[in-house]
């Protein structure tokens, strides 16, 4: 037992190690950044305790429209994006229309920022003036990160089916099963299944641009914070909005490490 202790194993080794070092860079940042100048003003108006403390219910409820944007448009989002993956899979040259367009759409809405088209469908399609079309922004956000979105998903769909070897096609077809009921049963479960680590990724980022539609007039977390730091001329507001935002992706992050991971514990436990 002693010699455990004099010896460490190497992993309890590159541990202590990894955890030394970060210690003392953090110890080191922060004693250059509480001994600047202009620490004291920046403390007060970036990391108000007070502030802090007394604006977070109020930021955190407004958040609850970033919860809503998120999950209508996710549904949204997982529908489209794999209509449109199965668009661009079409095969023949009969089908080479809708490939055209598939693809012309995703290369669009993948090359144009967000913000861009959240400001032409959020300011562009109220200033039409159409009888029985809504001005609500907050539907115009979910539109607009719907089809920003479902390009980036749509890509993720037409990777995982690609994955999918041809001979599982040619396998269900040799069965009777039509193209559309081998890509149904056969070829769209597997595929889904392979990707649904980059889907959550994805759905990390959709969750982060939903603080973009505040620029159309939805009122949400970051809005609120704009406005609370309008009124008090103070920014510990966005502190309150990061925090909230980490709060939730940080746990996402994770569980898609713990998905990566569980498939690659299965593919080696496979492969032996």
């Amino acid at each position: 037992m002693a010699e455990a202790f004099r010896h460490p194993p190497p992993g309890a080794r590159a541990v202590t190690i990894a955890t030394a070092s970060t210690i003392i860079v953090l110890a080191v940042a922060g004693f250059i950044v509480v001994n600047a100048p202009g620490w004291p003003r920046f403390q007060k108006v970036f990391f108000d305790a007070d502030v802090f403390v007394q604006r977070f219910p109020e930021i955190l409820y407004a958040f609850r429209k970033n919860v809503e944007l998120f999950l209508t448009a996710q549904v949204l989002i997982l529908i489209g994006g794999l209509v449109l993956a199965i668009m661009r899979s079409l095969p023949g040259p009969v089908f080479f229309p809708i490939r055209a367009t598939a693809i012309a759409y995703i290369d669009i809405m993948r090359g144009l920022p967000s913000i861009m088209i959240i400001f032409i469908l959020g300011f562009g399609i109220p200033a039409l003036g159409l009888e029985g079309v809504t001005t609500d922004p907050f539907v115009w956000a979910i539109v607009a990160l719907t089809m920003t979105w479902s390009a980036y998903v749509a890509e993720v769909y037409r990777a995982g089916i690609e994955s999918v070897h041809p001979s599982q096609d040619a396998a269900a077809r040799s069965l009777g099963l039509s193209a559309g009921q081998s890509m149904r049963y056969v070829v769209l479960p597997q595929a889904i299944r392979r990707v649904i680590p980059p889907l959550l990724n994805d759905f990390i980022g959709l969750m982060k641009d939903t603080a973009l539609v505040s620029f159309i007039g939805t009122i949400e977390a970051f809005r609120r914070a704009q406005i609370i730091n309008a009124a008090t001329f103070n920014f510990t507001p966005y502190l309150v909005t990061a925090v909230i935002f980490l709060a939730l992706t940080i746990p996402m992050s994770r569980f898609v490490d713990w998905l990566v991971s569980r498939d690659r514990r299965r593919q080696m436990a496979g492969s032996r």
